[in-house]
């Protein structure tokens, strides 16, 4: 469910992707107006399925399990934490809750503050199955490749 969650640079909010069109792809914004809008090749488009985060260990941890993490430690609604109005430290202590080894030197705190903002965006709209039980193939993203 989260590959089809995607971020584009520029915009605020998520997007669900809805399908492709002609050099762009239909997005519906993940919220309460469910506005559609089509994504062009010039914006920065990247699925929340292929985000990562550093790890101390020389790794990465998908953003899925982070989020996956939050929904262990406080459940799967919307966090009482504000990534707006929180200060610094507070969004440091949850973070390192969350995911005690990310790497310090390379995560920033705009990173965790866009980490919990999504993290409410996703569980506002009921989005909170995060991590796949296996890999699924739908309709629109077709069957996979044959091999040659």
């Amino acid at each position: 469910m989260i590959k089809k969650i995607l971020a584009i640079s520029g915009k605020p909010g998520l997007y669900k992707l809805i399908s492709r069109g002609n050099k762009s792809l239909i997005v519906e914004t993940v919220d309460e107006q469910k506005k559609r809008i089509p994504a062009f090749g010039a914006d920065r488009v990247v699925s929340l399925g292929d985000i990562s985060i550093y790890t101390n260990d020389d790794g990465e941890v998908s953003l899925a399990s982070v989020f996956e993490s939050i929904k262990q430690n406080y459940g799967d609604k919307p966090l009482d934490l504000s990534p707006k109005k929180a200060s610094q430290d507070d969004i440091i202590a949850f973070f390192a809750k969350v995911l005690p080894n990310y790497d310090t030197d390379r995560v920033r705190v705009s990173d965790m503050r866009k980490v919990l903002a999504w993290y409410n965006i996703l569980t506002a709209d009921g989005i909170t199955d995060f991590v796949s039980n296996g890999e699924e193939t739908t309709e629109e993203e077709g069957p996979a490749p044959l091999e040659k």
